[in-house]
């Protein structure tokens, strides 16, 4: 894999904050002021790919800007979210998390039902516990 250069990129003056592994920077399509990135430097598509130091160091960053957004825009609490793969809509093809500053009337996401914008929209019962089971039996027979 090859590694991302953001002091050579058009990211450059948006950057905010960086490490030797990972750097953050400010979209340019933000929900809210403040909206930023943390990417590792090493370009991977998905977080399956990154090293557990770079996770530390991503995680490092987000500490740090979380910081720095409380104090600079008053955020109350904060939105973390990457999109994995085309049909979860990841256009980029360089892993990258969201780090989304709120607070108390701004203009991002208001309604916190995970339906109501990660799947389809209205209501859907709840699973029966026997089918959770199963579900879950099926997944720890694949680790």
């Amino acid at each position: 894999m090859k590694n991302f250069d953001p002091e050579n990129h058009e990211v450059k003056e948006r950057m905010v904050a960086k490490n030797q592994l990972a750097f953050s920077f400010l979209t340019n399509i933000p929900i809210v002021p403040g909206h930023l990135l943390i990417c590792p430097r090493r370009v991977v598509v998905t977080c399956e790919e990154l090293t557990n130091e770079e996770w530390q160091a991503i995680m490092e960053l987000q500490k740090q800007v979380c910081q720095a957004l409380r104090k600079a825009f008053n955020a109350e609490g904060f939105n973390f979210a990457w999109n994995m793969g085309e049909k979860a809509g990841q256009s980029v093809a360089h892993f990258h998390l969201h780090v989304v500053p709120r607070k108390s009337g701004d203009a991002g996401i208001v309604q916190y039902e995970p339906r109501a914008f990660l799947y389809r929209p209205g209501s859907r019962a709840l699973s029966p516990d026997d089918e959770l089971r199963q579900t879950a039996d099926i997944i720890r027979n694949n680790l």
